[in-house]
């Protein structure tokens, strides 16, 4: 019999339990001992290849299992010194000499060097990878001309001049390149252990499972279990392994936020990815100190498919936009202090608020709508509305299901698909309206308006704008800030004025944490340097 990814979750989680009341401890227990962390994560993960993956809960699992040049203060996840221990910039801002460390190694004990990293960028810029991150490397020199095929790997701003030295050469300067190398797009991976499975610039080559998985981090890979468990231990030949306080740490996927808090409340979870939106209300009620409610630097959006009928017209994407009520969305259903959002960039991103506001405007939702040809929604063809498995995503989509309906009588069939078909669908383009989600990879708003720009592997609308991606490439070459956020104002302006996508509001990060987890602390971008993470009973 079938059963879902979510109830297998749940079903692994129960077991822990059981087995722990045998022995009249809980995991959690347990784990405040042992130094045994364990952490609900979200999503199953569909690879561990840091140069393949896109998702949030790969992110956070990757930060522990590898390292790039630079790593991130567990405080605010400004730049701190990883696998490189100092750096020098040029004076005219372009140019990055790394000095890595003395005797770094790979988990299995084998020279990490500065070739690593060569080769390494050398991969992510493949387009037989197919890597949808590939563009957070484009502000190399020439690495857009190689990926495209119009430069060779010579004339790309990455040279090794020894094994300790790499050179990094910009093609224009980048005030944010720093928090941009903590990326999993620029963590280096092992090229001999990839040769083994067969092509090094191919995908699901297997060589990121239990057992094969060599890794640069703090932690290395012991066991994988689809759909119940990853479990990694401390890596002992790790640089910084005197830093690491936890032994073991166990991610769980938990796309089923109901059973996830139930597994909290059962002692089987130290962390939580996420809460119901249900039962925020209850926690804030008893002002439970487990309740977190963090600052978080993201956007939770709807893509709309422009190659789809009546969704080219731009007319009828602002009319769906305007007759929303996202107050309503983030009093009502998400209740986690999440704010409205009528634009794309989360406001005071770096210092950058786009010059855009709403409110929404049924009025004019309905002129646009006839203009296009739809007066009152007549011969409107009926749409989809593609979300993956949540509750929370489901209640969204009811709600605007409803507003569409009795706003512009407009019939949206609402389909629901776990996750590893959402993303077939995604990536496909069989959907014609889409609930999306993005995360700052770093604090720049670039991080977020580069994502619809057409030379992005994360816009799915199929919307391109030659004037969008001029305004975006004028910013980057920039070193006024004020002169380059004007640029990206502009650039939002016109996003929000074509409308392939629709902002419904900021994230904000509620989860539970039990308070024996220390230096776990709030970060915009809710990544946490797992080697400072620990469990302790001080206050």
């Amino acid at each position: 019999m079938f059963r879902s990814p979510a109830i297998l979750v749940f079903a692994s989680l129960s077991l822990i339990l059981s087995t722990a009341c045998k022995k009249k401890t809980t995991p959690v227990e347990n784990g405040i001992t042992q130094q045994i962390l364990h952490v609900g994560n979200g999503l199953e993960l569909q690879e561990l290849d840091p140069h393949i993956i896109t998702g949030i809960s790969e992110i956070k699992t990757l930060s522990a299992l590898f390292e790039g040049l630079v790593g991130q203060a567990p405080e605010d996840l400004s730049p701190a010194p990883g696998l490189a221990s100092s750096w020098d910039i040029s004076d005219d801002g372009k140019t990055y000499t790394f000095h890595l460390r003395e005797g770094l190694t790979w988990s299995n004990q084998t020279p990490l060097t500065a070739s690593d990293f060569s080769f390494s960028f050398k991969r992510m810029l493949n387009p037989k990878l197919g890597a949808a991150n590939a563009y957070l490397l484009f502000v190399l020199k020439n690495a857009q001309s190689y990926y495209e095929g119009n430069a060779a790997w010579s004339e790309v701003g990455v040279r090794v001049e020894n094994d300790r030295t790499l050179i990094l050469e910009l093609e224009n300067p980048t005030p944010y390149f720093l928090r941009l190398l903590s990326h999993p797009a620029w963590y280096p991976v092992p090229e001999n252990v990839l040769n083994q499975f067969g092509d090094p610039f191919g995908r699901a080559t297997g060589w990121t499972r239990a057992g094969t998985l060599v890794s640069s981090g703090a932690f290395q890979l012991v066991d994988w279990r689809i759909n119940e468990r990853l479990q990694m231990v401390r890596n002992p030949h790790y640089w910084d392994n005197d830093t690491t306080r936890l032994e073991e740490i166990y991610f769980y996927p938990t796309e089923n936020r109901e059973a996830e808090e139930r597994a909290y409340r059962g002692g089987q979870l130290h962390i939580t990815e996420a809460m119901p939106t249900s039962q925020v209300k209850h926690y804030r009620e008893q002002n439970d100190p487990a309740l977190q409610i963090d600052p978080y630097l993201g956007t939770y959006y709807l893509q709309l498919n422009t190659h789809t009928k009546p969704l080219d017209d731009p007319r009828v994407r602002k009319a769906l936009s305007l007759v929303i009520n996202r107050n309503l969305i983030t009093e009502k259903i998400t209740q986690g202090g999440q704010k409205p959002a009528w634009h794309f960039t989360p406001p005071d991103t770096a210092g950058y608020t786009p010059p855009i506001s709403g409110p929404e405007n049924e009025v004019e939702a309905k002129r646009l709508l006839n203009e296009a040809g739809f007066p009152n929604g007549e011969n409107f063809p009926k749409l989809t509305y593609l979300y993956n498995t949540s509750e929370n995503h489901k209640a969204i989509a009811e709600a605007i299901q409803h507003t569409w309906q009795s706003s512009l009588g407009i019939q949206i069939e609402l389909i629901n698909q776990e996750w590893k078909v959402y993303t077939q669908s995604r990536e496909s383009g069989q959907f014609d309206i889409l609930r999306s989600s993005w995360v700052a990879d770093y604090e720049d708003p670039i991080s977020f308006l580069d994502v619809m720009s057409s030379k992005s592997g994360n816009n799915f609308t199929g919307w391109t704008s030659q004037d969008y991606d001029r305004l975006l490439d004028q910013s980057h070459g920039s070193t006024n800030q004020a002169a380059r956020y004007e640029l990206l104002g502009m650039a939002e302006e016109l996003l929000i004025k074509e409308q392939p996508i629709i902002p419904l509001y900021f994230y904000t990060s509620v989860y539970l944490k039990h308070p024996a987890v220390k230096n776990y602390y709030p970060t915009l971008l809710n990544y946490h340097p797992w080697k400072h993470v620990y469990l302790g009973t001080e206050n």
